[in-house]
């Protein structure tokens, strides 16, 4: 086997956009399957893009003996039902960030996997952009100090995005934190080689039974000291993300981490005397990071090695979820 075969389970909007093109990129994996709630409407798409074959439910898709692993790409509530069908079969699984609407189920999902032996990855693509790669090695490097304070954000209008169940609790979990505080979140962490002491957070809530949270700022402490704020916004007339670590010798930033095929700019600060003495700047250009992850991923299927991202650590993102959720205000 020099490919390895994916479905896609939960074919939408972001799959076709985003998942799909990278799948075929990758010189080692190919698309042969995906799955979408209507047969008619799978079968029209896979007839469009020219995809072997099409199913209207995620057991007969994982029955396939075509298919040697899934890409999750559904609503968060269907994350965790999925992975056991999935594992059941003993399919590959690569999951889209966040990996559960809890802990509880994250480790449900883990033990499935385990217990079958196949791959199991939660897809945190930053991990692969060598923008945050390049801010980790700068931090571990000691070149701006210990660090005191990080911080991140990302904002957008979800009023414009098309998964309606974005703002449905039982189906999200949660809001912005959930949908894209995790990038911030996981990116801090990965930065900092670092885990969670403890969560805070405020919220926005939207109004209705069942409705998730619109805005949130969650603040945390990290094992080694360092504190952040992670602020994550459904309410923004624009789309923005940025990233700062502070430390003891200077600072590193960039706007605009987290989008693929695109330049950017990383800034690092110095000082001197309590003034600002000196600004560099690096531009880095960000690939398509869906390309790398799932590149990687089946590299770990052909070659039996482990993923970038481990189960425990996305693990650890979801528990820091579930008590900015329980510790809110």
């Amino acid at each position: 086997m020099n490919k390895i075969r994916y479905g896609i389970i939960g074919f939408g909007a972001f799959a076709e956009r985003a998942i799909m093109p990278a799948i075929r990129k990758c010189e080692n994996s190919e698309l042969v399957a995906i799955q979408k709630r209507s047969l008619d409407m799978a079968k029209w798409k896979a007839e469009e893009h020219g995809i072997p074959l099409y199913f209207d439910s995620v057991d007969r898709l994982v029955a396939s003996p075509d298919v040697d692993a899934v890409f999750i790409v559904s609503a968060n509530g269907q994350h965790h039902p999925e992975t056991l069908f999935a594992a059941k079969a003993k399919k590959h699984i690569l999951v889209e960030k966040p990996m559960a609407l809890n802990a509880a189920q994250g480790k449900e999902m883990i033990e499935a996997c385990k217990s079958t032996n196949v791959k199991f990855m939660v897809g945190h693509m930053l991990r692969f952009s060598p923008l945050i790669r390049r801010m980790k090695e700068i931090v571990q490097s000691g070149m701006i100090g210990e660090i005191s304070f990080a911080r991140s954000e990302f904002i957008y209008d979800a009023g414009m995005s098309q998964r309606g169940w974005l703002w449905d609790k039982h189906a999200a979990g949660g809001g912005p934190l959930f949908d894209i505080g995790i990038h911030c979140l996981d990116s801090i962490r990965c930065v900092l080689d670092d885990t969670v002491a403890s969560v805070q957070s405020m919220m926005r809530h939207a109004d209705g039974a069942n409705k998730v949270e619109k805005t949130n700022v969650m603040t945390l402490r990290f094992s080694k000291g360092t504190l952040a704020a992670v602020y994550s916004s459904f309410e923004s007339s624009y789309r923005q993300t940025y990233i700062e670590f502070v430390g003891t010798k200077g600072s590193l930033s960039a706007f605009y981490f987290t989008p693929s095929n695109t330049p950017t700019t990383l800034e690092i600060k110095f000082g001197s005397q309590g003034n600002l003495s000196d600004v560099k700047k690096e531009e880095i250009f960000v690939p398509d990071l869906y390309q790398l992850e799932v590149t990687h991923f089946s590299d770990c299927i052909l070659n039996d090695t482990q993923p970038l991202v481990s189960a425990d650590s996305a693990l650890h993102n979801q528990e820091v979820l579930d008590l900015a959720l329980k510790n809110s205000v």
